[in-house]
């Protein structure tokens, strides 16, 4: 079981996530960009590394990695292309971390390889989701290599999560990308008592995370895209009616990656 889910900071916003395991001395850690903090943790906590987690293969998601396998072996899952992976994920595996049963999402665009996991929850603990950089807490990540298409298709696999699931994105970006929000959904009441809430988290050191999948279907301007207002917005951005959703979300991706 797991006892509990802690965020190190690493890099200027990067959070390594890291797993305790309820019944024993051992750590999973998910995405270690900088091996420091994790060994830093681990040796203040007297645990053991038995497990890392990847989602894609950016530097700062993998860049700790081959320090940690030295130190401490751990079995290392993720997906293809990325040396020092142990077990290649693709959609629909399953693995067990600590007695909890994760389910691997495919959810390219923000790069083409990254992917998702997913706990579903029982009568004991919550839903869990670990998604890297493609949502955000207000947000998603920028299109590396993926197509507008593929980001927003890889949105709805998450949308549909239970509203609970708690949303484990690896960036303190929140406030900025509530910023955004507020230009893009203007109508929209819940955000203004989102923008409070976190920036209060913030004034007081706290991470604004993990977010909710409710949370974001109610502010994250990119869940958003079906709906008029963010068609609107999309709208004024090309001087016409967008064609459909696809084109509503590439709109308003362009334009935050210009905010």
């Amino acid at each position: 079981m797991i006892s509990r889910i802690h965020p190190l900071p690493a890099f200027r916003d990067n959070y390594i996530w890291t797993v305790i395991d309820g019944d024993g001395g051992a750590a999973c850690v998910v995405d270690p960009g900088d091996p420091a903090p994790v060994i830093e943790f681990l040796n203040a906590n007297s645990l053991h590394l038995s497990d890392i987690l990847i989602t894609h293969h950016h530097m700062d998601h993998t860049g700790g990695l081959g320090e940690l396998i030295g130190k401490y072996a751990p079995r290392v899952f993720g997906p293809p292309g990325i040396p020092g992976i142990g077990k290649l994920l693709a959609e629909g595996d399953r693995l067990e971390v600590f007695g909890v049963d994760f389910r691997v999402f495919e959810v390219p665009g923000h790069t083409l390889d990254h992917i998702a996991y997913f706990h579903a929850g029982s009568k004991h603990d919550t839903p869990i989701l670990f998604c890297g950089d493609t949502l955000f807490a207000a947000g998603c990540g920028r299109l590396f290599e993926g197509t507008p298409a593929q980001m927003l298709d890889s949105l709805r696999k998450l949308m549909v999560l239970p509203p609970e699931t708690a949303v484990h994105c690896t960036h303190e970006y929140t406030m900025a990308n509530l910023s955004f929000a507020a230009a893009a959904d203007p109508a929209n009441s819940e955000l203004q008592s989102r923008i409070r809430n976190e920036q209060g988290k913030r004034d007081i050191g706290k991470p604004t995370l993990p977010s909710t999948i409710g949370l974001e279907l109610a502010t994250n301007p990119f869940l958003r895209c079906g709906l008029p207002d963010l068609a609107a917005s999309a709208g004024r951005r090309l001087g016409r009616p967008p064609t459909d959703e696809t084109e509503v979300f590439a709109t308003i991706r362009k334009w935050k990656d210009q905010f």
